[in-house]
């Protein structure tokens, strides 16, 4: 029992920082693109059947040819937030 105790102790000591490090704060948001749907700012129509929360699929070609997947989240304000994009080259 005497050796877990400082065993414990070690991989709290380490393990703390590194965990410290991991929170969704340092993660950047998403700026619309040309052939999002939020490009040039929230849609004009509301999305007022959709419940919050749900996904909303968006996807199109960008200036390079590459075809590019998003994902938006409905916000309780009835806005878009993009939370995902893919970018696929048509050309493998």
């Amino acid at each position: 029992m005497k050796a877990l105790v400082p065993a414990l102790l070690a991989t709290t000591v380490v393990a703390a920082p590194l965990l410290a490090g991991c929170s969704a704060v340092d993660t950047t948001a998403l700026e619309p693109i040309p052939g999002s749907i939020t490009y040039g700012g929230q849609p004009r129509t509301k999305l007022t059947k959709s419940p919050i929360g749900s996904a909303v699929y968006n996807d199109f070609h960008n200036q390079h040819g590459e075809h590019v997947y998003e994902t938006y989240i409905l916000q309780p304000d009835r806005s878009l937030k993009l939370v995902r994009r893919q970018i696929v080259p048509d050309f493998p």
